[in-house]
């Protein structure tokens, strides 16, 4: 049997995060759930932290530590999403939505780095979107969360190349958990029309048409057992086909598919 591994997970009370943390700690392997709620899936041990409160994830990382002696995985679930009119957006609405997507996985990501070097291995994972490559309109700084995410993660992986730590993003697509229903939306839709609600009830609809957050748990935890991998992993063949698609395509004609999909 291959050693267990010890394994923090952020967001794991929920979403793709839970399911994560149930198909590791099945695997056998020591799963630590970091959340505000302070549960997770059956055998997994919850640490009651929210991302947002660096403080909180120093201690949360420190216990860890301190309980197993080593981190050899964490994962960066944690996240939810806004959506409305950008122009109408609180600033503060957006701002909360970097905290939590984008800031929230960097202090992670700093408060277990030391750990790692001193071990001289890790493996890091962010959950990351297809959003990042095909920004969805109405949806646009939960788009750009994920975009700073992906840029943070390759750059990364230079900076830590030389302790042994790599690092990956998984960028799915609709998934069909409680996000949708979690998702904040903003009020103030005039000179917009009916657009906004229409571009959210489509997103809405694909999303709970979309791969279950098992399937997309599966391809997240085969990528945190993995030493290396490609920058960037999508789950799912119709997926893997528009992250081809973004790389090929004129940014131009991104735009107006996506503009037909979602912002007619």
């Amino acid at each position: 049997m291959k050693q267990s591994k010890v394994i923090v997970i952020t967001g794991a009370s929920s979403g793709i995060g839970r399911a994560v943390a149930k198909i590791l700690c099945e695997k056998g392997h020591t799963v630590y759930s970091f959340s505000r709620r302070g549960e997770s899936a059956p055998g997994v041990i919850s640490v009651p932290c929210d991302v947002t409160e660096e403080e909180q994830i120093k201690a949360a990382v420190g216990q860890v530590i301190a309980d197993a002696g080593r981190i050899d995985v964490l994962i960066c679930a944690a996240g939810f999403g806004i959506a409305g009119v950008s122009e109408t957006t609180p600033l503060p609405l957006a701002k909360k939505q970097f905290d939590v997507n984008f800031f929230g996985t960097v202090s992670a990501v700093s408060a277990v780095l030391p750990q790692m070097r001193k071990q001289g291995y890790g493996r890091i994972v962010g959950i990351s979107s297809l959003a990042s490559v095909f920004p969805i309109p109405f949806q646009s700084f939960y788009s750009a969360s994920k975009a700073a995410l992906d840029a943070y993660f390759f750059a990364l992986a230079n900076e830590i190349k030389p302790f042994g730590i790599t690092v990956c993003c998984v960028r799915p697509g609709d998934t069909a958990t409680g996000f949708t229903a979690a998702r904040e939306k903003s009020d103030g839709t005039d000179g917009y029309g009916e657009r906004s609600d229409k571009s959210i009830a489509r997103m809405e609809k694909d999303e709970q048409g979309g791969m279950s957050a098992e399937k997309v748990g599966r391809t997240v935890a085969k990528t945190a057992l993995k030493s290396h991998s490609r920058p960037f992993v999508i789950p799912g063949g119709t997926n893997r086909l528009l992250g081809f698609l973004s790389k090929i395509l004129p940014s131009r004609m991104i735009r107006k598919i996506v503009g037909v999909m979602y912002s007619k």
